[in-house]
Formats: C-alpha cells, structure tokens, sequence
C-alpha cells in the first residue's frame, strides 16, 4: 500500500455502506414470524365440553326458566310425593330421565343403608344431568336464532367442502342437524328400533300389551303429545287409526328431538370466539 495514500475515502464523498436491519429486543426465537405467539406465551385452550354445556345451559333466559322449572318441580315432587305431580321431574327432563327405568339403581331400590343413600345419589346426579343436557338443548336453540356473524368476523360454523352446492333451506335447513353427527343418528336408530318393536307387537303380534311404552319414552315429551293424539281414535270405533297416528306422531317428535340434539352437537363443536384485540 502506497504511503502516500490514505485508507480513508476523501472528504465530502458517499460511502455506500448497508445499513443494518433493526434489531428488535426479545426477540431471539428463529424462525418466527409476525403475528406468531412468543414460546412463552400461553396458549388458548378450549373449554372442556363439560364446562361449555354448563355455559350454554346457564347463558339464556330460556335456559334458565327451564332450570327453575325442574327445581320447582323437584320440590313439589318432595312436599307432595303421593300427588300426580311427583312425576313432574321424570317428565320435564325426559328422554333422558326415562333411561333411568331400566338403570339397575334409583330411589326405589332395596336394601336399605349404604344401598339406598348410593342409589338417591346415583339418582339425583342422573336427574341432574338430564336437566342440563335439556337446559343446554333449549340454549343452543336460542343462540342459534340470535346469532348473527358481524361484517369483517369469521363465520364460527364449519364451511362446506363444497362451496357451489347451495345451502338447505326452510325444513331442509330445519331437519340438517338431525342426521350430521353420530350422537343423533345413534339417537334415530333407538327410535327407530322402539317404533319396529311397536308396529311388529300391533299388527303382527297376538299380545301387543304395553309396547308404546317404548317409543313413548324414547321420544318424549313430544312423543306424549302423539299418544293424546291418538288416543282419540279408539274411542271412535277407530281402532285401525290409533297406531299411524301414533306411529307418525313418534316419528315426528324423534326427528325433532334429534334436531335439537344435533343443534346442541354443534354449538358444543364450534370454535370459541376469539377476544378483540
């Protein structure tokens, strides 16, 4: 290097060095990109399907009138246990109460002692449990009439693989959650198999005895408003028209209730929204 020469560029010339990239503190984790949650962030976790049915069985007015209801009926059913009303619980929490039939424990089981304090409780917590399910059906129900996804907001529900089939209307729309999930198909199949038994013990069997029993208790409540309607029937010399009126009633009152479940699955499936900001 020539003695005479200087390392340094001349005054009042540009150098053309690069400038640095910003360097942003705390932020040491490779690979990330904007918008990514740092590795020490917690994560959001869904709520536990057991606490979201308690949120959408306590988030409505109508959940909640429901609920009060069966309290009040529990009540009636212990000041008054020998009336018509002790039933009141049974029935307002029905389909599922009335599983409890053929449940091996409940208040009426035998043996007194640890056996009988173990089957009121067994009982109790059954009875509750039908109510919520029941509570939450009834607020899935209101919350999907009230919803309505906001300009900009992502649509919570699942989007069709198939962007160009036009979407159900009217009582298509109405029926879609009774057969889209396996809890309310495996719902349908109970009825229908209840429904068979009855038609098979009506018109095939010599002895029918008591085999509404069946599809009465698998689809009420509605399904007893399908009994008073038959009922009519057979006071009219009419007997051939009380089992269709039954049967079309019962089918009736289990797509509807397989309907509502199938609203409750859906609200129970669906992403929760996320805070703003």
């Amino acid at each position: 290097m020539d003695p005479g020469t200087s390392a340094l560029p001349p005054v009042g010339t540009r150098t053309h060095a690069r400038a640095r990239p910003p360097v942003h503190l705390g932020d040491h984790s490779p690979g990330r990109t904007e918008g990514s949650p740092m590795p020490n962030e917690p994560r959001r976790r869904p709520l536990p399907r057991l606490r979201r049915l308690l949120v959408i069985a306590t988030g409505n007015w109508l959940a909640r009138s429901y609920l009060a209801v069966v309290a009040a009926s529990v009540a009636v059913m212990f000041v008054f246990p020998d009336s018509a009303f002790a039933a009141g619980p049974l029935l307002l929490t029905a389909p599922l109460s009335l599983l409890g039939v053929v449940l091996p424990v409940g208040p009426g089981t035998e043996g007194g002692g640890a056996a009988t304090v173990f089957a009121i409780g067994f009982w109790t917590v059954w009875l509750l449990l039908c109510a919520l399910v029941n509570a939450a059906v009834l607020g899935a129900l209101v919350a999907r009439s009230a919803t309505t996804a906001p300009a900009g907001e992502r649509d919570p529900r699942p989007r069709d693989a198939h962007p160009s089939r036009p979407r159900p209307e009217g009582i298509r729309a109405l029926m879609a959650p009774a057969v889209d999930n396996w809890l309310v198909r495996g719902y349908l199949a109970v009825v229908a198999v209840a429904l068979g038994f009855f038609l098979y013990a009506v018109y095939l069997s010599p002895d029918p005895g008591f085999a509404g029993i069946w599809p009465l208790m698998a689809t009420a409540p509605l399904g007893v408003l399908a009994f008073l309607l038959a009922s009519p029937a057979e006071y009219l010399s009419l007997s051939w028209l009380s089992p269709l009126v039954f049967s079309a009633g019962v089918a009736l009152s289990g797509l509807v209730n397989a309907s509502l479940l199938g609203l409750l699955a859906r609200r129970l499936r669906a992403p929760e929204p996320r805070p703003a900001g």
